[in-house]
């Protein structure tokens, strides 16, 4: 019957049947339809939701703990907006669960779920699952010096090779800070990284210290690509450079003095640099870093600085910006409305009760096509009546964000109208 369904084989009383789990197949089966229903066509999928989330739990809790159960199945259960505390054991141990979908869990669980996270053995023997784990922010005191005594066990291996410079975050992040070509700067005064204690950022890189080690040394590649960077901001400095030192010798040679006098005044008129110069220096300063770079750089740097990183496609790069102390909440209102940033920013945005203070913050989020589902549903109702209204009517977002945001819109009329 699933592959009936998927072939658009099945007719409208079918769907509708399907759509509410009252088909007569297996329950393993019934349950794989309703997951493909819920995610993949867009008229049955609120009411395949709500089965799902209704759907018999001692059937559930098996297809959660068999590794033979569609990984689709699985991912769909194991989501946040998706989970059901009941299962949420027997989906940590299943081995066709991957260790991403349990970190991203983990990193974003709320409390009443990290008891048994903290429990679950194979959290315990997974250092990249317990790092994201411990930059949960609900996690109580003992909770988080438990976790990081389990961590310390991990330490051995990344520390087996003391002789070289790029075996600990501290220092491959003095390796990369040797090559950047910092000025004396030309951002104002932004530009000095040390307003920002070192022990933030030494704390955050030894917090992610699994994460960094399992992306290597990923190069700057922003969400979106290059091509939304002003064109002569990163390309003409690459090559000027060399081209103006060659011009020096020459002229040096033809005109001594005379050419060095003409030349002195140039430093003067580049103090201060066009918004496409600034953006041009931040990028080559940012391509030549690794991830430790980027990371102290996203914590220390300048708002032009932040801004790019904060596209960065390495997630712990891009969500070091959050935790920078000079971030501003103007900042982050532009970072919430932006489509070229991962999900786990935005997500992370929520997780900082500073910024849901900020009614903007809150209205951009629910408005960005690239919120999560679940975080957009968990904010419409933040929203005032006019916001509700418009987000109703905004076809970026998902069919279930709009007839949420109408709903409420509905709801909330009817009280000022009685009122």
């Amino acid at each position: 019957m699933i592959d009936v369904i998927r072939s658009s084989g099945a007719n409208s009383n079918v769907m509708q049947t399907a759509a509410r789990g009252a088909l007569s197949v297996p329950p393993h089966e019934m349950l794989e339809i309703l997951v493909y229903l819920a995610t993949q066509t867009k008229i049955f999928a609120e009411r395949a939701r709500l089965t799902l989330a209704g759907w018999d739990e001692t059937s559930s809790r098996k297809a959660a703990a068999d590794p033979k159960t569609p990984k689709e199945v699985l991912a769909y259960l194991i989501t946040p907006g998706n989970l059901r505390p009941t299962l949420l054991p027997a989906l940590l141990e299943n081995p066709a669960v991957s260790e991403t979908s349990l970190a991203e869990l983990a990193a974003a669980a709320s409390r009443y779920m990290l008891e048994t996270l903290v429990k679950s053995p194979r959290i315990n023997q997974s250092q990249t699952i317990l790092t994201a784990l411990n930059s949960n922010p609900h996690l109580n005191p003992a909770q988080s010096s438990a976790i990081a005594e389990k961590l310390a066990s991990f330490a051995p291996p990344t520390t087996a090779q003391p002789k070289s410079t790029a075996t600990s975050p501290e220092s491959a992040l003095a390796t990369d800070l040797v090559v950047q070509p910092e000025a004396p700067n030309q951002a104002g005064p932004e530009t000095s990284t040390n307003e920002v204690p070192d022990e933030a950022t030494a704390a955050y890189l030894t917090e992610h210290a699994g994460e960094i080690s399992a992306e290597g040394n990923k190069p700057f590649q922003p969400i979106g690509g290059l091509e939304e960077l002003p064109a002569d901001g990163p390309m003409v400095p690459d090559t000027a450079p060399a081209e103006a030192k060659t011009e020096a010798v020459v002229s040096s040679t033809a005109h001594g003095a005379a050419t060095a006098a003409r030349k002195a005044p140039a430093p003067v008129k580049k103090a201060y640099l066009s918004p496409e110069e600034q953006r041009g220096s931040a990028l080559q300063k940012i391509s030549k870093l690794g991830i430790t770079g980027r990371i102290q750089l996203a914590m220390k740097g300048t708002k032009e600085e932040r801004s790019l990183l904060i596209r960065d496609g390495t997630k712990i790069v891009a969500l070091a910006v959050l935790e920078s102390p000079k971030l501003t909440d103007g900042e982050v209102e532009k970072f919430a409305n932006q489509k070229n940033v991962l999900e786990a920013v935005l997500r992370g945005i929520t997780l900082k009760r500073r910024f849901m203070k900020q009614y903007a913050i809150v209205r951009n989020l629910t408005n960005n096509p690239r919120t999560p589902i679940d975080v957009s549903l968990g904010l419409i109702k933040h929203l005032l009546v006019t916001d509700l209204k418009n987000l109703a009517g905004n076809k970026e977002v998902s069919d279930t964000v709009r007839k949420m945001a109408l709903r409420m819109f509905r709801q909330k009329s009817e009280t000022v109208q009685k009122d």
